[in-house]
């Protein structure tokens, strides 16, 4: 396949190309791209368990549809890719719009994992999800979202050495939400009494 195929082609919009159609291999990539930063084919495939080949087709469709871009590299045979960083075009979805797309993938990856973890191994059939509501400043939420990041910060390098990794070790998603509950209408206030 050639640079040319990656393009969008001649007279069509880069309206993220009619958009694409969502596909477990994709929206895998899309995820780990927003974990490590840049990755290549055969990094992909190592990581996420697929084909060089299949990921690499991927790759490219993601890049033909405005999602991702080949990533700044010194040569060689390896073509590293990254989330799209340039501004975007004219129609494209703005910056808010990709956080949107996160927190869709994260829901989608969450959704694959209730239908399908009876496949999982025995020791990783469980999961750590919990909510909880706070009465906080802002601040103070600030400060928790600061400890849970500081409390992920010894793991964090394993994602770019994955020869730290301890044995049986997998990726994990951790996704925290910390916002402000909106009263049900606008104007309500808080009536603690």
């Amino acid at each position: 396949m050639t640079e040319e195929d990656v393009k969008t082609p001649p007279g069509r919009s880069r309206q993220a190309e009619d958009r694409l159609p969502a596909h477990e291999v994709r929206t895998a990539l899309l995820e780990l791209l927003a974990e490590v930063g840049t990755v290549t084919a055969t990094e992909a495939a190592t990581l996420l368990g697929h084909s060089s080949g299949l990921c690499s087709f991927h790759l490219r469709q993601l890049a033909r549809h405005g999602l991702i871009e080949e990533a700044p590299h010194t040569g060689g045979r390896a073509r590293p890719w990254r989330l799209r960083q340039e501004a975007p075009e004219a129609g494209a979805p703005p910056a808010e719009e990709f956080g949107d797309l996160a927190r869709g993938l994260e829901d989608e990856s969450w959704r694959r994992w209730l239908g399908q973890r009876e496949l999982a191994p025995a020791a990783w059939r469980h999961d750590e999800a919990f909510s909880a509501v706070a009465y906080l400043t802002p601040e103070e939420m600030s400060g928790v979202a600061a400890a849970v990041r500081q409390a992920l910060a010894p793991y964090q390098h394993r994602e770019q050495r994955p020869l730290a990794r301890p044995e049986g070790a997998r990726p994990v998603a951790l996704i925290t939400r910390l916002f402000p509950l909106l009263p049900d209408q606008p104007g309500d206030e808080d009536r603690r009494g």
